[in-house]
Formats: C-alpha cells, structure tokens, sequence
C-alpha cells in the first residue's frame, strides 16, 4: 500500500526521485516498471505500479465505446500514458508534456493512494486540500451509505 503526502522538487531535467521507502516495494511488485498518465479530470498526473496499470488498462480496452465517457477515459488515461523507469538514483523523468499539462513546475507532492500515486503542483494540491478540508467543516460532504459506516 502506497499512503501518505511528500513534498519533492524536480530537478532541471524534469526528474523526480521516488522516496526511498517506496522503491523496495516497487521493485518488488513491479520490478520497478512504472506508468506515468494523466488523470482524467486532467488536474494532476497519475503514477502506477505496471501490474495495477495493466488491469486498468485491460478493463478500459474491453470497454465499449458506445459512451462516450468511455471513449473519453480511454484517450486520457491510455493515450498519455508513459513508461518509467527508475534510472540508478530512484529518479523518473516526468514528460514535459505531462507535467505542463498539470502545471508542474518544480514542487511536487506525492500522494499515495493504496496502488496507485498522484502528483500535484504543490499549489494546487494545496488548493484543492484545503477546499475539502472546508467543505468537511461545513459539514457539505455526504458519504455514500458503504463508507458512512467506517469508523474515522
């Protein structure tokens, strides 16, 4: 399981290093092999270990194209997803592309999700917590009946 935030900075190549307590358990899992992609509300980048990204991947090919929504998840997910791998130093380089999509400059977070990383700007990040911090304060977040029972 992958949890936690960390803030990180780019370097001028476009490299982030992936914090050392991950990488054993990447290179476990996923011999290291690494997918890049976008996220499809295209507000931060997604990072998966190659075995969760190829069951993702598998599931959106089988899917039909009669949605659009489907058609739409498979360009942004599948069409800008991009290989890494860790070079020596625990460094992948994030596409220019990629990151100005998501307008990652040189501070990143890293959030880990379970099986999966986002990485956020870190101003958007910070933007976006604090807009669900408030919205939890004020008391506008209704949780679907399944996750109203878990005790947090």
């Amino acid at each position: 399981m992958f949890r936690g935030i960390t803030a990180l900075n780019l370097d001028a190549k476009g490299r982030m290093a992936i914090p050392s307590r991950y990488r054993e358990r990447l290179q476990t899992d996923a011999q290291g092999q690494l997918i890049l992609t976008l996220d499809h509300r295209g507000q931060c980048l997604l990072l998966y270990p190659l075995p969760v990204w190829e069951a993702i991947e598998r599931e959106l090919i089988g899917a039909p194209n009669l949605l659009e929504v489907v058609d739409q998840l498979k360009h942004t997910l599948i069409g800008h997803a991009t290989e890494c791998e860790p070079d020596g130093q625990g460094r992948i380089l994030l596409p220019t592309m990629l990151r100005e999509l998501v307008g990652i400059d040189r501070q990143v977070t890293l959030v880990g999700l379970g099986n999966k990383f986002e990485l956020w700007d870190e101003q958007a990040w910070d933007q976006r917590r604090k807009g669900w911090l408030r919205a939890a304060q004020d008391g506008a977040v209704n949780l679907p009946e399944q996750l109203s029972r878990l005790a947090f």
